[in-house]
């Protein structure tokens, strides 16, 4: 695998602001999110690898300014969000260096900028005042508000010219069973924090009440509950499985990889029954290390991993 260095000039980014910029971006990635700035780097082709570092930063600022401070903090600050990023999308510079990048990733890439619109406007109402779903209509309309378009902005720098109608539908679908694995996963958490994941109708149907759930109670009922979520997100998972053929064939490995960690992750939420109530759900260590270095192994035999620098 290429350097840090000569993987932006295969991307053609030589200008040394941008490079440093890009250099930034992947930074902020590589601290907050390690295993996915990992996974591109060892599996996906190099000329990608900056576009998807940048967009993958992008996604991570809008989701932390949704998720940190008071809900008027939240909503102030992806305004002030909103508005930074579509001066720099118009102008193609900016005082933030991350907003540099994705200006440019977005300029270079042909990124449709109604994604990055959607993403934004979702960020304020979908995700910074989140309440929970009533019914899996709900759900579905967070999909297509917040989390499609989050993915979108990241992903979609894949294609020259922004992703086509069959492309984004397939996307569309990765994102449902992604979002449903991600929610069981982290049921613990989240229920501690205040959020409920799972569609009020859907514990109705059960008899189960969101105590039950807080409480992780090991009754038939809520067993019968956890089951069908799995059930549901294991359909879903296969259904996604045709967006690898939508994928521009230098991220394969890369969604190849992020699909069977899916898989690993569900099962063992499947696994843990109850226990998902008690403590969130990781891929464990095996999973991750034997996926990654096989899919590392065919794709970049006999080499190894750098940071950026």
């Amino acid at each position: 695998m290429p350097s840090w260095r000569t993987t932006l000039t295969r991307a053609g980014i030589t200008d040394p602001r941008l490079r440093a910029d890009f250099t930034h971006a992947a930074r902020r990635v590589l601290r907050r999110e390690p295993a996915p700035y990992l996974t591109l780097r060892l599996l996906a082709a190099p000329p990608l690898v900056p576009w998807l570092a940048a967009g993958l930063a992008f996604m991570n600022l809008v989701d932390d300014v949704a998720e940190t401070g008071t809900p008027s903090a939240r909503a102030a600050g992806l305004a002030t969000l909103a508005r930074r990023t579509g001066a720099a999308l118009e102008s193609g510079d900016s005082p933030d260096p991350l907003l540099r990048a994705y200006a440019h990733a977005v300029s270079t890439r042909g990124l449709p900028g109604h994604w990055v619109t959607r993403f934004l406007d979702g960020a304020a109402t979908a995700e910074a005042g989140f309440d929970g779903f009533a019914t899996e209509e709900d759900f579905q309309t967070y999909l297509d508000a917040y989390a499609w378009p989050g993915v979108m902005v990241f992903t979609g720098l894949q294609y020259e010219g922004g992703p086509d109608a069959a492309q984004a539908a397939g996307w569309r679908g990765f994102v449902d069973a992604a979002q449903r694995v991600d929610f069981l996963a982290d049921l613990a958490g989240d229920l501690a924090d205040g959020r409920l994941c799972v569609p009020r109708s859907r514990l109705d149907e059960h008899s189960v009440t969101r105590a039950d759930l807080e409480r992780a109670r090991d009754s038939r009922e809520v067993r019968a509950l956890l089951a069908a979520e799995c059930a549901r997100a294991r359909t879903a998972l296969g259904a996604a499985e045709g967006v690898l053929g939508l994928t521009e064939p230098g991220l394969r490995p890369v969604v190849e990889a992020m699909t069977e960690l899916m898989g690993h992750q569900l099962t063992a939420v499947e696994k843990a029954g109850t226990g998902a109530l008690r403590k969130d759900v990781g891929y464990g260590l095996t999973a991750p290390v034997v996926t990654l270095v096989r899919a590392r192994r065919r794709r970049y035999p006999g080499r190894t991993t750098a940071a950026p620098r």
